[in-house]
Formats: C-alpha cells, structure tokens, sequence
C-alpha cells in the first residue's frame, strides 16, 4: 500500500511561534519605554499631552500604511515628501488665487495621485532601472517644480475650518487620529484579506515567478506606487492645515523617517514579508519615543543614536536563531 502524501496550506498554531514574532517584541520595548518615561515623569502619562504628542506625529503615518505595500514589493520610495510638498504648494497658490478650498483639496489629492502614478508608470516601464534611482529623480523633480512654483514664499491663509484636521476633536479623540484608524483598518484589510495583498507579497517574493503564474505585476504596482501617492496627498492636507501656512520646503526628511517606521515594523527590505500591524506599532513607539525625550530636553541627536540602534535590532534580531524558533516577521 502507496503511503498518502498530504499537503498542509497553513502552519500549526502554537503559542510559542505566536509570541514569537517580531510584532510582540516591539510591544515589550512600548511597554517598557513607557514604564521608564513615566516613572521619569508624571507629566508623561497626562492624557492631554498623550492627546498632543498623537497630533504632532500622524500626518507623516498616513504614507507608512502605502510603503509597506511597496517594500513588501522590494521596491522604495523616496519621493513621497517631495510629493507632499508639490501638493500641498499647488492647494495653497490655487486657494489664494481665488480657488474655493474644496475644489483646492480635490486638486491636491489629485496631484498627489498623478505624482504616484508617474513613480508606478516608470517603475515599470524602466525596469533596468531600480525604483531607488527612479524615485530619487522624480523626487528632485517634484520639489524642484514646487520651489518655481512658489519659489521662497509662503501659502496660507486657509480659512477656519481647514485647520480643524489637525486640530479638530470628535469628543476627546482627535479628529486625525480617527482618520488614521480608518485608513489603517482599510490598508490592514487590503494586505491581509484580500487576493491584491497576497500578490503584493507573490511578487515581492519572487517577480519573475508571479509573472509566469499569471500575476499583473506592472499592474499592481502602478497601483501601490499610485496610492503612495494619494497618501502623500492625505498628509499633505494634514500637515499644511497644521502648519497654516506651506512652503516648497515642507516634509523635508518625511521619507527616511517613514521608511524608518516601516523597517523598524518588521518590513524586510528584501522583500515578500512583514505585517502592516508591525508598522503601525513602530508608528506610535517612535512617536511617543520622542515625545517622552522631548519631556526631557534630550538632543535630537540622542533621538537618532537610539532609532539606529532599534533599526539594527530590527534587522538583527530576526536572523537570530533561538534553538529551533526565530522571530517571525
């Protein structure tokens, strides 16, 4: 008699891979790095300044969620600050052109998604190319059209309402912070739950392969680069309403802080792997990091030494082994 071979589609659960994953050691460092600030401080566990410090971080967590689409991808982006910064300087000149701020957000967002679909469109069509230098071009070009545009000027002057997106309250949670919540529920849903996200991961595994298979690998990609742009869109509108004012310059340094989050979540650089729910927690540890040294008065420059050694964690611990259990990412 022929021994049957069966073929499991799903790992066996076991709490000990469960806890072993990369998502739950980034919950322990929150924990503790929470513990420590509060026992450092009483000031760190008000609920106002928790409220506060959650304002001053999300715009950039808007263009997190798309990024760890386009990593899981094997690819980068490396313009999305400069697209913020394009998007947000078109809305404000349109609006003090004479443009009703309604239609001037549409615009934004519209440019945000023009400038993500040209990144996806010569991504895919240069593919000798990497998506580092092609994004490093683009990102040039988009601040570089933002300076002629506006040139060393600022935009402003928006009326009331707009700045209610930054600083606006639904209750005692901030208006941006549900906003966020959405859009994480929905970028979660669309990695996780649906056949798009398991052929982001496919093709980040192996492109050559999900071709074959049958996989619109250009496809999705232009689809992934677009939303970053849409994103990038998003935080624009957040960030300027912040701010009150925009200038060419803004979002300076958004993308390495963004891809820092994101490989700080667990996303491999190398990709086809990493959970969006990684992410997400780097999001509000480094938010928080800062605000808790912020409390303190540390440099900014002590900010930067700890963030590299996470990162170096982030890569290293995963490879460790651990008799016969690793750190799942």
């Amino acid at each position: 008699m022929k021994a049957q071979r069966v073929i499991i589609d799903k790992k066996e659960f076991t709490l000990k891979s469960f806890f072993f994953q990369w998502e739950w050691l980034l919950v322990l460092i929150f924990i503790v790095m929470t513990v420590v600030n509060s026992s450092l401080t009483p000031y760190y566990l008000d609920a106002d300044n928790l409220i506060g410090a959650t304002m001053e971080f999300l715009d950039k967590a808007f263009i997190v969620l798309p990024m760890v689409f386009i990593i899981i991808l094997a690819d980068i982006d490396i313009s999305v600050a400069s697209t913020i910064a394009l998007s947000s300087v078109i809305m404000g000149v349109l609006y003090n052109k004479g443009v009703p701020m309604p239609l001037a957000i549409v615009i934004c967002l519209s440019v945000g998604i023009l400038c993500g679909f040209i990144n996806g469109l010569l991504v895919t069509k240069f593919k000798e190319l990497s998506s580092m230098i092609i994004t490093l071009s683009t990102m040039i070009l988009y601040r570089g059209i933002a300076y002629i545009i506006l040139k060393d000027q600022a935009a402003g002057k928006f009326p009331e309402w707009f700045n209610y997106l930054s600083w606006g309250y639904v209750g005692p949670i901030p208006f941006i912070l549900i906003v966020f919540i959405v859009f994480a529920v929905i970028f979660t849903f669309l990695l996780h739950k649906t056949a798009f996200g398991r052929r982001v991961y496919a093709i980040g595994s192996n492109p050559i392969a999900s071709r074959f298979t049958g996989i619109q690998v250009d496809k999705i990609k232009i689809i992934v680069f677009t939303l970053a742009g849409l994103m990038a869109a998003v935080t624009a509108l957040f960030l300027t309403s912040r701010m009150g004012s925009t200038r060419p310059n803004v979002a300076n340094g958004y993308e390495l802080d963004v891809i820092t989050m994101v490989v700080l979540g667990g996303i491999s650089t190398a990709g086809g792997k990493g959970k969006i729910y990684g992410a997400i927690i780097s999001i509000f540890l480094l938010g928080f990091l800062r605000y808790g040294l912020g409390l303190f008065n540390v440099p900014a420059q002590t900010l930067l030494i700890i963030t590299g050694a996470l990162l170096i964690g982030a890569v290293m611990i995963p490879n460790i082994k651990f008799k016969k259990t690793r750190f799942r990412q």
